[in-house]
């Protein structure tokens, strides 16, 4: 069996001041998202995107991951601990972030990005979904870094079954890397594909929904349960709950007729 490494947390610590891995995974995924966009941008400039919009779509998206994420993790997973800790709400830098509720921020912030430049929500959305993936996948590193969100128990005869020192002595899935795997490099793969040539409006949202939904309900077999807001369940957990109408409305979006 693996053992997981025990990383500290703290890339660098300059006196006081302390760069968490967590911190720089998100930088990482930014940076890709910049880089990515502007090959995409030179790709389809009849979409009308720039260096400078790239940016302001940046920041959007920062804040919507960041305030959406956080809440997210309040209100779907640890609305008990954060009612006891509320001054804990905003401590980012120490973990704890939703997927499905930065990606409800991130749709929030979209969405105010378009009203300010008179684009439609859509035109927006099918342009950035095939750049966020790398950045999810630069996230799930930081998980396995910090050595949260592990897997469930598995056989010890499992190759790749790994010990996480600070929950047990049971071997278990590396989760964290299965989910950077799926819903990291295979969701870049496939979203990067889709869009390298014109699609029907709504459709690269559609497939992002969709690749999202089915790549995290998969994983979630293999990643212990949270608690939620409905409570332990090793049937259906809370991201299968929250997956399963991404998948919904992105087949709605990929099979309607009018786009």
């Amino acid at each position: 069996m693996l053992i997981h490494p025990q990383f500290d947390p703290v890339a660098i610590a300059l006196g006081p001041l302390a760069v968490r891995w967590y911190g720089l995974m998100y930088l990482i995924g930014f940076v890709m998202f910049i880089v990515l966009g502007r090959r995409r941008a030179a790709q389809f400039p009849e979409r009308g995107f720039s260096a400078q919009s790239l940016d302001d779509l940046l920041f959007y998206g920062v804040l919507g991951v960041i305030v959406g994420g956080r809440l997210g993790q309040v209100i779907f997973y640890e609305p008990g601990h954060y009612l006891q800790h509320p001054l804990e709400i905003f401590a980012v830098w120490k973990g704890g972030m939703s997927f499905h509720g930065g990606f409800l921020g991130v749709l929030a912030a979209m969405a105010l990005y378009g009203r300010k430049t008179g684009q439609t929500f859509f035109d927006v959305t099918d342009f950035i979904a095939p750049l966020v993936p790398l950045g999810l996948a630069a996230g799930r590193i930081g998980n396995f870094i910090n050595g949260e969100l592990w897997g469930r128990v598995t056989d010890a005869s499992l190759p790749w079954a790994m010990v996480f020192p600070q929950v047990d002595t049971q071997p278990r899935h590396p989760s964290q890397l299965y989910q950077f795997g799926l819903e990291g490099i295979c969701l870049f793969a496939l979203l990067w594909w889709y869009s390298a040539r014109p699609r029907p409006r709504c459709a690269v949202s559609g497939m992002f929904l969709v690749g999202y939904g089915v790549f995290r309900f998969l994983a979630e077999f293999f990643r212990e349960p949270d608690a939620g807001i409905f409570g332990l369940s090793y049937t259906v957990s809370m991201g299968q709950w929250l997956s399963l109408p991404m998948i919904a409305y992105g087949i709605y979006l990929l099979t309607r007729k009018e786009h």
